[in-house]
């Protein structure tokens, strides 16, 4: 191993002289890891140094995360959780050990991840964090009329009155009159969501018709079905024989409204309901994302979200709005800018509430420092991105008294704009000169240079990395033979020659969030990037105002949903050819292929694991010893295709694959053709069988893109497609943008890498700040003309990257 930075001198003696050896105690200053096999890590040993920070970095897929997260931070939480009682266990997330022969010198481990936050309607940014909790205490004290206790400021808490009789089963009992009242702040009409849910019902019938002429335009709603048409045609309420708009009254609101009543049907008993209350059960209360894309389509044509009428999108009952410190309800605090509503704190002087005051400001000022003062605390969680979730659940740890703390951070620098790395960087050094030790898992070379230990993981990925290539300074890492240090100072250059644009898609008039009633217009045909710095308001642009006729597909970073049966087989239909070729090569049905259906091994389901849920404990997940972990039948393992079996297939990564189905007896061109486009966007080292569950952010976006890439024409939004992609990799994604833009697709790219912008055809920057200090267009042109012209943040940053 490489020589260490230098350690600390040893504290004083408590008497003032200097011990001629230091306390035992002070020998503990490494992380040992010994032995880690964790998904592919091949019996990796390390040591980690104490109250330092250090980078971890390599190729997408060589096992940084499975080392940092899956081992490291996962012992430390585990061991933890093991010091509650078992009752408290039983209520806690239960965790398996990783596979590690021995981990020493842990410390406590806080992960600041880039999990999406929890797209709960009722959830914000206040809420998500404590800065709503102080702020209802404060109106509490402060507000003017007075109207009750924290909870009548909460949009989550609604009212509630009762009264009535109470018996105590204790000495001699006797019941008691009692009344209960709560006052809430919910606003009671869309009950604290903001947007109430309006049903067209054009969509869901053609009133011209009657039932029994299939008026209903609901998708699986068949003439012949027992609990959707048949209950409303022969329930006795309505006249299945007369078209719906020629109803009376009491009909129309018994089609429409009716409370669940029982009927008979034939002599079954149905529940007969209205059809809006109907629809919001069946429909409405089911998550967007899960729906099949026929049932999503019709749902998003019949229901439309508007502001509430009543709350003005507020959430808030009209007392809880009536009640003002100067002026200000908690509404109005809420909507503000952060920024703003840190100097409005303030400029609050009032020695009763001094120390609440003082907290609130911290927690304000807290976002501002992170660089997320443009947000507002009543904006939705689910609506922030991954770097932005990040940044916000750093904030309650910035102010933290705790010091040997160990902080986790998965590529802390994603959604930041060169201008904020530099801030970013100094809180990372901030935590650990506070006597903290530091993992990153990062890409950036801004970041990487700071590190006071990096390790390099590879050579390569999935099955060909797991390694730990290097381990030193960033000095020791440049000097290194790695392929992170090879490409540690790649630049872009800027192109020679730029596309001409074969047409506009024009915007205007765009007022979404921060933006400044904006008219731009985006060419088509080329790669154009959309650049500013976070907040500036490029998603408003992007994703809110490009028009939904332009033929648009959206590719995020969204979590893919899918239980960890399914896999990048699955997901992008690879598995339809694969199991019609094996059928076709064994005179057998294609059913047969599939570890979820037919051909499943009956001990495990499929699964290839049989879990053992041992309540409180970590469930244990065993090899099924049937299929030896195959997933599929014994006879089904008989059956080959050019040699090899269907569980030998999916264990095969996206490379070998490609080059299994290219050629020879197992040649299938539509499985060829998946796997080149799998192969094109960078995941040629995953597995055909790796649960979906298992993969990062930047894989799922590119993975995504693989499955669209065979669409016909249409224009093409990637969100910050260089998440997760190492330095080495920027190149090929370059590459692969180019070819769909010469393939006849219009690309759009949110990105703030510079070698992205500079790869450009098109720029258009937004700014110049964040938050009410951006939303304008301050640049749009070729990348050359930005770095001439240097007029904006994101041109001097392009400028001094590509050294001009």
């Amino acid at each position: 191993m490489t020589a260490r930075t230098d350690r600390q001198s040893p504290a004083p003696h408590p008497t003032g002289s200097h011990p001629t050896e230091g306390h035992v105690a002070d020998s503990h200053d490494l992380i040992r890891v010994h032995g880690a096999r964790e998904n592919n890590l091949k019996d990796v040993s390390i040591e980690i140094p104490k109250r330092r920070l250090t980078v971890f970095t390599g190729v997408s897929g060589s096992g940084k995360s499975s080392l940092v997260f899956s081992t490291i931070a996962a012992e430390s939480q585990r061991l933890i959780n093991e010091t509650y009682s078992a009752f408290v266990q039983g209520f806690m997330p239960t965790l398996a050990r990783p596979e590690v022969d021995v981990l020493e010198g842990l410390t406590t481990a806080i992960i600041v991840d880039q999990q999406r936050m929890g797209s709960d309607p009722r959830s914000t940014v206040g809420t998500a964090t404590d800065a709503n909790a102080m702020l209802r205490i404060l109106f509490s004290r402060l507000g003017e009329p007075h109207i009750g206790s924290p909870n009548a400021f909460s949009f989550n808490v609604a009212s509630v009155r009762a009264s009535g009789a109470i018996t105590v089963e204790r000495g001699n009992k006797k019941a008691e009159k009692v009344s209960f009242t709560r006052t809430g702040g919910m606003c009671p009409r869309c009950e604290g969501r903001g947007a109430v849910s309006d049903i067209d019902l054009t969509q869901l019938y053609d009133d011209s018709k009657s039932i029994s002429e299939g008026a209903f335009t609901i998708p699986g709603w068949k003439s012949d079905s027992w609990w959707t048409v048949r209950t409303y045609a022969e329930s006795g309420f309505l006249d299945p024989d007369k078209p719906i708009r020629e109803f009376t009254e009491r009909e129309m609101h018994d089609f429409l409204h009716k409370e669940p009543t029982k009927v008979k049907v034939e002599g079954v008993n149905l529940t007969f309901e209205g059809l809006i209350p109907k629809i919001q059960k069946s429909f409405l209360a089911k998550d967007r994302e899960a729906m099949q894309p026929h049932i999503r389509e019709f749902v998003d044509r019949a229901v439309t979200f508007t502001s509430c009428p009543e709350c003005d999108g507020t959430r808030l009952s009209e007392a809880a709005r009536s009640s003002k410190i100067q002026g200000i309800s908690i509404a109005d605090a809420c909507a503000m800018q952060i920024s703003d509503l840190a100097d409005w704190v303030r400029g609050l002087e009032e020695r009763s509430v001094a120390p609440l005051l003082a907290s609130l400001g911290h927690a304000l000022d807290s976002f501002v420092e992170i660089g997320l003062g443009y947000l507002s605390l009543d904006r939705p969680s689910g609506t922030l991105s991954g770097g932005e979730a990040q940044r916000v659940k750093m904030i309650r740890h910035l102010g933290s008294s705790l010091t040997d703390t160990t902080y986790v951070f998965d590529e802390p620098t994603i959604g930041l704009h060169p201008h904020d790395i530099q801030r970013m960087n100094d809180l990372l050094l901030r935590l650990r000169d506070k006597g903290n030790t530091v993992l990153v898992v990062e890409h950036k070379p801004e970041t990487i240079a700071i590190a006071d230990h990096v390790v390099d993981l590879g050579p390569g990925a999935g099955a060909g990395g797991g390694t730990v290539c290097f381990e030193g300074s960033v000095d020791g890492l440049r000097a290194g033979g790695t392929i992170t240090g090879r490409h540690f100072d790649d630049r872009a250059t800027l192109k020679e020659t730029v596309r001409e644009p074969t047409g506009t898609l024009p915007i205007r008039g765009a007022t979404k969030h921060n933006l400044r009633d904006v008219d731009v217009d985006i060419p088509l045909g080329v790669l154009t990037v959309v650049t500013g710095v976070a907040g500036s308001g490029k998603s408003s642009l992007i994703h809110g105002s490009v028009p939904a006729s332009a033929g648009v597909v959206s590719v995020d970073q969204a979590p893919i949903r899918g239980s960890r049966r399914s896999n990048p087989a699955t997901y992008t239909g690879l598995l339809d050819p694969i199991r019609k070729a094996f059928a076709k090569a064994n005179g057998v049905k294609p059913s047969l292929f599939s570890a979820n259906s037919e051909g499943a091994c009956p001990n495990c389901k499929g699964a290839g694991v049989v879990y053992t849920d041992l309540a409180m404990m970590a469930g244990v997940a065993a090899t099924c010893e049937e299929c030896d972990g195959k997933r599929f039948e014994a006879s089904v393992l008989e059956y080959h295709l050019g040699g090899r079996d269907i569980s030998e297939v999916l264990a095969m990564s996206v490379a070998e694959a490609e080059e299994f189905f290219g050629a020879g007896e197992a040649r299938t061109p539509a499985a060829h053709r998946v796997l080149t486009r799998l192969s094109d966007v960078g995941l040629g080292y995953l597995s055909l069988g790796q649960p979906l569950t298992t993969l990062s952010g930047g894989e799922r976006q590119r993975l995504k893109l693989a499955t669209h890439m065979g669409d016909k024409g249409g224009v093409y939004i990637l969100d910050e497609p260089t998440t997760g992609l190492h330095l080495a990799d920027v190149e090929q994604l370059l590459g692969l943008l180019d070819r769909l833009v010469e393939s006849g697709k219009s690309v759009i790219v949110i990105e703030h890498h510079q070698a992205v912008m500079a790869h450009a055809d098109w720029l258009i920057d937004l700014g110049p700040g964040a938050g009410h200090d951006g939303g304008r267009v301050v640049f749009e042109g070729t990348p050359a003309d930005l770095v001439a012209a240097r007029s904006t943040l994101t041109g001097e940053h392009l400028a001094a990257y590509i050294g001009a």
